[in-house]
C-alpha cells in the first residue's frame, strides 16, 4: 500500500462491484463499498486545497475535505459525524447524489484526471459510523416553539434535521406507512438499500424529531389546523409524485404501469418478495420501458430482477441527450439492457382480453434544440414499425404533488401546479408556510431537494425568532 499523505499521486480506488450476470437475478445492492485500506488510499488523493471548490460544489456544504482528512487519519466515524453537521442523510448521499456533477465536478485532480471519489468516502464514512454506533449529539435546549414538515423524502428529512437542533418541536409528517418518500418508494434496493434510509429516520428520531405516518395533510389535517394547533410555521415537502403519461392510444390496457406504481409496488410495497409480501405485481416476458432518465433506468433494471426475459429501453433522443446519471446507464447496458434510442412509442397495442401486446413505434432524427438546451427529436415519415411486448412502463417524468395547492387557494402556484417560492428561503405566498424541493422545482435530485431544506430550515427559524416575512 502506498505512503499515507495527503496529495499521493496513485491511481483512484474504485468500487467493486457483484458481476453483472448474477446482480440482474438479485435486488442485493451492486457496490459492495471500499474496505478500510481502500478509504484511506483514496482519502490520501485529495490535496486539501486551501480553497476547496467541491465544497462550493455541495447544495448542503458538506465539509468535504475536512471529512476526507480524518478518513485519511482513520478517523472514520469523526468523519462521519464530521459529514452530519451539514448532512443529514450522508449514507444515502454517498449512494445516489450525482456528484460528478456537483462536488467531484469541481475538485481540482479532475481537470487533468480522474477526481477524488468523494460520493465513495461518503458513503463509507456513513457506513462506518452506522455499523459501530451512531453517537447522538446532545439535544439542543427546548425554545418553545414548533414546526410541521410536510413530506419526509430527502428536503423533509433535512429541514428536520436542522431544526432539531436548534431546540424546535418538530414533528414529521408522512402520507405513506413508512418514512422517507422518493427513498422508500421511488429508489431500488439495489441502488439504496431501504435499511439505509430507515436508520437514517432513526438517527432523526433518536435526535428527537416526531414521525407521524399515514397521516395526509390536506385531508387528514390542514394547513390552517397545524397552525391552530399551535405550530409556528409549516414546510411543504410533498414532491412530485404524480406519474405522468403520454395520452397516447393503449395506456389504459392491462400491463401498462407507470413507473411510480411500479418502483412503489417493488420497492415499499416488496413486491419482488411475494408471495411473501402482500403485493403482486405483473413482469411480463418481454418488457419496454419508455423514458431514458434514472427513473427509467431504475424501472427496466427492476423488470430484469423481477424475472423478464427481455427488458429494452425506448428513448427518443440518442444517448448522449439521456438525463440519467451515466454510473445509471453503465449498469443498465453492463447487465444487458438494450436501448433503442431515437425512438418515440405512438400506440400500445392490445389483444381481444385487453392486454398488452406490442407497441407501434416511430423513429426520430434530432432538429434544434429545445428549451431544455437539447436537440429535439423530430419523427421520421414512414419509419412506424411495431415492437413486441407484453408490459410497458411509462418513465417520462412526474408532476407535482397537487394536494397541498388545491387545498390552499392562497398559496400561489404556476402553470405547471408547483408551488411558487421563494428560492433562497422557500417562502410562500402564505404566512408561516414554507416549500422545497420537487413541490417547487419539479423532479429534480435528492440532494437538491436536501438543499432546499436547509435553506427553508434556516429562514424558518429567522422567521419565527423575529416574526419578519
Amino acid at each position: 500500500m502506498a505512503e499515507l499523505k495527503k496529495g499521493n499521486k496513485v491511481p483512484p480506488v474504485k468500487m467493486r462491484e457483484q458481476d453483472p450476470a448474477e446482480r440482474i437475478r438479485n435486488f442485493n445492492e451492486v457496490p459492495f463499498g471500499l474496505t478500510e485500506e481502500e478509504a484511506r488510499l483514496e482519502a490520501s488523493r485529495c490535496m486539501q486545497c486551501k480553497k476547496p471548490k467541491c465544497v462550493e460544489g455541495c447544495p448542503v456544504g458538506v465539509k468535504i475535505p475536512e471529512f476526507i482528512s480524518l478518513v485519511l487519519e482513520g478517523k472514520f466515524s469523526e468523519a462521519g459525524a464530521k459529514i452530519k453537521e451539514t448532512n443529514s442523510l450522508p449514507a444515502v448521499c454517498g449512494r445516489v447524489c450525482p456528484q460528478e456533477d456537483q462536488c467531484e465536478k469541481n475538485c481540482i485532480l479532475g481537470i487533468k484526471g480522474d477526481p477524488v471519489n468523494i460520493g465513495a468516502l461518503e458513503r463509507f464514512a456513513a457506513d462506518y459510523e452506522r455499523e459501530h454506533g451512531v453517537k447522538i449529539p446532545e439535544a439542543a435546549a427546548p425554545n418553545g416553539k414548533a414546526v410541521a414538515i410536510v413530506g419526509s423524502g430527502p428536503g423533509g428529512l433535512t429541514c428536520a434535521g436542522d431544526l432539531i437542533k436548534l431546540g424546535y418541536r418538530v414533528t414529521l409528517f408522512e402520507a405513506l406507512h413508512k418514512a422517507g418518500g422518493v427513498l422508500v418508494y421511488g429508489i431500488p434496493e439495489f441502488r439504496l438499500p431501504k435499511a439505509i434510509v430507515q436508520a437514517e429516520v432513526d438517527y432523526l428520531e433518536k435526535l428527537g424529531v416526531e414521525v407521524r405516518l399515514d397521516t395526509v395533510v390536506g385531508r387528514t389535517v390542514t394547513l390552517d389546523e397545524l397552525f391552530e394547533q399551535g405550530y409556528n410555521a409549516v414546510y411543504v415537502g410533498t414532491g412530485a409524485g404524480l406519474p405522468m403519461f403520454l395520452g397516447m392510444p393503449g395506456e389504459n390496457l392491462i400491463g401498462v404501469y407507470s413507473a411510480n406504481e411500479y418502483l412503489t409496488r417493488s420497492n415499499l410495497m416488496k413486491a419482488y418478495r411475494f408471495p411473501e409480501s402482500d403485493t403482486p405485481i405483473f413482469v411480463g416476458e418481454k418488457v419496454a420501458v419508455i423514458g431514458g432518465g434514472n427513473v427509467a433506468m431504475d424501472s427496466a433494471r427492476t423488470a430484469f430482477r423481477l424475472g423478464a426475459k427481455e427488458v429494452t429501453i425506448v428513448y427518443r433522443r440518442s444517448r448522449k441527450e439521456m438525463p440519467a446519471r451515466e454510473d445509471e446507464i453503465h449498469h443498465a447496458e453492463e447487465e444487458g439492457i438494450p436501448m433503442d434510442f431515437l425512438t418515440a412509442p405512438i400506440e400500445i397495442l392490445g389483444n381481444e382480453d385487453g392486454w398488452v401486446r406490442g407497441m407501434k413505434c416511430i423513429r426520430m432524427e434530432l432538429g434544434e434544440p429545445d428549451a431544455s438546451g437539447r436537440r429535439r427529436p423530430v419523427p421520421i415519415d414512414g419509419s412506424e414499425y411495431e415492437m413486441e411486448c407484453d408490459c410497458v412502463v411509462v418513465a417520462i417524468g412526474n408532476a407535482p404533488n397537487p394536494l397541498i395547492p388545491a387545498t390552499n387557494p392562497d398559496i400561489e402556484t404556476s402553470k405547471w401546479g408547483l408551488i411558487v417560492a421563494d428560492e433562497e428561503t422557500g417562502k410562500t405566498s402564505k404566512k408561516g408556510v414554507f416549500a422545497g424541493g420537487d413541490i417547487v422545482t419539479g423532479a429534480a435530485t435528492v440532494i437538491l431537494a436536501m438543499g432546499a431544506g436547509r435553506k427553508a430550515a434556516a429562514a424558518m427559524h429567522e422567521y419565527i425568532q423575529t416574526g419578519n416575512w
